[in-house]
């Protein structure tokens, strides 16, 4: 009899079930989170376990890696997928849970997802710590603002560098109000300069990296997109064809048919990685309105919009960015915004463009 395993992971604690090839239950238990103990749990049914499955989640990344180790045929599942299958069940508790995930293995009916290398994540990492001091910083900047207009203060167009001057200003009358303003300009001034220490490190990652060069060679695309997007990706050839990354990154529309009087095709399904499809979106807003050039990609999108509306067209721009990008990755090709340009005038434009971004001397 050949045996399926699930696994339901929290932080310090994992259920585990096993069944058989026939339904029924041969293992119900619960270990600590550590990979040796659920692969010690496991040590009865080695030899004829053929899948072990668990939810992808926050451990997942450490957990899938350690458990192949141990020598477990371990699949990472889709968790919008296992959600849905498990929604039928009466009760939901953490050994139902891994019984349901247990079934889903036996039936064969998952999706199973990517769990990528530890240098993507690495990546990823520093581009969220970058994301999050950039939130604070603009938090307490608002918060400023907000608090001042109470005593009829408006700041209005002041500059990121002419902000702290202003505050100060407008604010030197009041002892109480200045001293608290003091704190929150001190707390602004250490988020935005540990910001900029996050920032040039991305910007020397994508300097030393050559897809990234690539990348940035297209209009709007810069090293944070770049990043951004070859950190979510890990490996191009898990996608058959490149548009199907546009949904990967939920940048495709939904639909909803049913026989022959129902099939609506409503806005992008917003799956996937929140933080590349905003870059992407950026990038082809960037490309539609401050780049000034010849581009196919642009002439297109601005065509969009005027038969459609700018948010659609900018929509649009980055769905074909996600294939163009996947294409040049997967071929090893370049782009060519403009195929009338030469080559020396793409050279000196990609050049150009380096140069803007502190990447030439690379």
């Amino acid at each position: 009899m050949e045996y399926f395993a699930g696994l339901d992971v929290s932080i310090d604690e994992t259920a585990i079930c096993v069944v058989g090839d026939d339904g029924s239950v041969a293992l119900e238990t619960a270990v600590d989170t550590d990979p040796r103990q659920i692969a010690d749990a496991l040590r009865l049914y080695t030899g004829r376990l053929r899948r072990v499955g668990h939810e992808a989640g926050s451990l997942s990344p450490w957990l899938h890696t350690e458990l192949q180790q141990q020598g477990l045929p371990v699949v990472c599942l889709e968790t919008r997928h296992v959600r849905a299958a498990l929604s039928a069940q009466r009760n939901k508790t953490d050994a139902a849970d891994a019984l349901g995930i247990a079934h889903i293995m036996r039936t064969g009916w998952f999706r199973q997802a990517h769990i990528k290398s530890e240098g993507c994540y690495r990546i990823r990492l520093l581009l969220a710590q970058r994301r999050n001091l950039k939130r604070k910083f603009l938090d307490i900047e608002n918060a400023i603002r907000h608090s001042l207009k109470v005593f009829g203060i408006r700041l209005g167009k002041v500059g990121r560098g002419a902000m702290e001057k202003a505050v100060r200003t407008a604010v030197a009358g009041d002892a109480m109000t200045a001293g608290l303003m003091d704190c929150m300009l001190r707390a602004r001034a250490a988020l935005w300069a540990e910001y900029l220490v996050l920032h040039k490190l991305v910007v020397q990652i994508a300097m030393r990296d050559e897809l990234c060069r690539r990348f940035m060679a297209i209009p709007g695309v810069g090293p944070v997109t770049a990043l951004s997007y070859s950190s979510a990706i890990d490996d191009p050839h898990r996608f058959r064809r490149s548009r199907n990354v546009a949904a990967y990154f939920g940048l495709t529309s939904r639909r909803w048919q049913s026989g022959t009087s129902i099939d609506v095709q409503g806005r992008i399904s917003k799956a996937g990685d929140p933080d590349v499809r905003r870059a992407l979106y950026e990038a082809a807003s960037a490309l539609l309105t401050r780049f000034k050039g010849h581009d196919a990609l642009k002439t297109w999108g601005l065509k969009l919009a005027k038969t459609k509306c700018h948010a659609k067209a900018r929509v649009a721009v980055a769905r074909k960015l996600a294939t163009v990008m996947h294409a040049m990755w997967r071929d090893g090709t370049f782009y060519v915004g403009d195929p009338d340009a030469s080559a020396p005038d793409i050279a000196a434009a990609n050049a150009a463009k380096l140069q803007r971004l502190g990447l030439a001397n690379s």
